[in-house]
């Protein structure tokens, strides 16, 4: 054998010093411990389970593909997100005959001269010239809160499930009428979220307003009264308008295989997944909906099994240390059926919210096939409103027990 130079053999052990940390690396994330397999395969769904080492945004990822699918015109009030004035607009759209999906989120920020107590309603308007009919498709509606990541985990469970009514309601030419009559009767506390996620068809075209009003007026009467739209604050909330986008196909571009390790999909974060763009009619300028909240996406993740192991599927809070509004995540999503029945899930189902790494969410675990032929994952997701994004899906290969 051949004696290489110092400086050679300097570069050679460096060399292979990296090729052995990568290779250790890639093996690192292709497995987990015995004890980590365990706990997955034997935790239930839903519930927090913790695996240190194994989260990080630099796993590799799936890539994707989204389509635009048909959709309602969407609509969603969350500019200003805190409204400080006692009256006023802080949304305001035109819609055309047809459906529509709206979400509400607005909070009572009044605080000055001293923190009352108001109603923000949101009401539709009949500017056609024959009577409205309205009827509800979607709903979800929850009481006033302060409970912020309640309201978004639970807003998306009640609209997963809820169920097309078969009533209407008649808005007269030029009348106006609270699209909730539940959340028109509530009245909101200093600091307390309206959140109410809602799709509905109309055969007439409309305005929808968001307002805020004191307790004691009739929704029609302050509507008629307040004159005042709010200009956009754009420092916080994720925007409000009229969106291009309403749902979306999402479709994995490779078929994740066991064999290949730990692997991951990022959603909602920007970047990959761009924000939908929209028009905010008060001022006329295009509009960006940060962080994509009330858009549906409808998954269709392809994998298989080479190696015999199934697939766990998890999710976590990988922006923990972003700012204080980044300190937990809570979820719902739509699963497909696995190891657990398919059904919405949320997401912790253990306890209201999950914080950080090394906590993760058990989503889903999907058993191979016994022939190791191709499967398909199918998840409903939206952005959950209150919660930091992105959200990562993380499919970890696991052994069946």
């Amino acid at each position: 054998m051949k004696l290489l130079p110092k400086k050679s053999l300097s570069r050679y052990m460096l060399a292979l010093g990296i090729s052995l940390l990568v290779q250790t690396l890639a093996h690192a994330q292709s497995t987990i411990d015995a004890e980590l397999n365990k706990k997955l395969v034997n935790a239930p769904q839903g519930t927090v389970v913790e695996l240190p080492g194994i989260l990080t945004e630099k796993l590799p990822q799936n890539p994707y593909q989204k389509i635009v699918l048909p959709g309602p015109q969407y609509l969603i009030s969350d500019d200003p997100e805190y409204i400080r004035v006692p009256e006023a607009i802080a949304f305001r759209e035109a819609v055309e005959p047809g459906t529509v999906r709206l979400y509400v989120y607005n909070v009572n920020g009044v605080k000055e001269p001293a923190k009352i107590t108001t109603r923000i309603v949101a009401v539709i308007k009949n500017t056609g010239k024959a009577p409205m009919r309205l009827r509800m498709l979607k709903y979800s509606s929850q009481k006033p809160t302060t409970s912020y990541f309640h309201a978004g985990k639970q807003g998306l469970a009640d609209f997963f499930a809820s169920t097309p009514q078969s009533s209407f309601r008649t808005i007269q030419p030029g009348s106006v009428m609270a699209i909730d009559p539940a959340q028109e009767k509530f009245t909101v506390k200093y600091d307390e979220l309206v959140h109410g996620f809602y799709e509905f068809v109309i055969d007439q075209p409309g305005e929808v307003s968001v307002l805020q009003t004191n307790t004691t007026s009739s929704t029609a009467a302050a509507y008629a009264r307040i004159k005042n739209i709010l200009p956009s604050k754009s420092q916080s909330g994720a925007g409000r308008g009229i969106f291009g986008v309403s749902n979306y196909r999402l479709l994995t571009q490779n078929t994740i295989d066991t064999k290949d390790g730990i692997s991951q999909i990022i959603v909602a974060d920007g970047k990959q997944d761009g924000w939908v763009l929209g028009k905010e009619s008060n001022s006329g300028r295009i509009a960006t909906l940060a962080g994509n909240y009330g858009v549906l996406y409808n998954m269709e993740i392809k994998w298989k099994s080479t190696d015999g192991r199934g697939l766990a599927l998890v999710t976590w809070n990988a922006r923990s240390d972003n700012g204080q509004w980044c300190g937990a995540m809570a979820n719902t999503m739509v699963v497909s059926k696995g190891k657990f029945k398919e059904g919405i899930i949320q997401l912790p189902a253990d306890k209201l919210v999950t914080k950080k790494a090394p906590e993760a969410v058990l989503i889903q675990v999907f058993p191979p096939a016994a022939n190791g032929e191709e499967q398909t994952i199918k998840l409903t997701y939206s952005p959950p409103g209150a919660s930091c994004l992105p959200t990562p899906l993380v499919f970890i290969p696991v052994t069946m027990e």
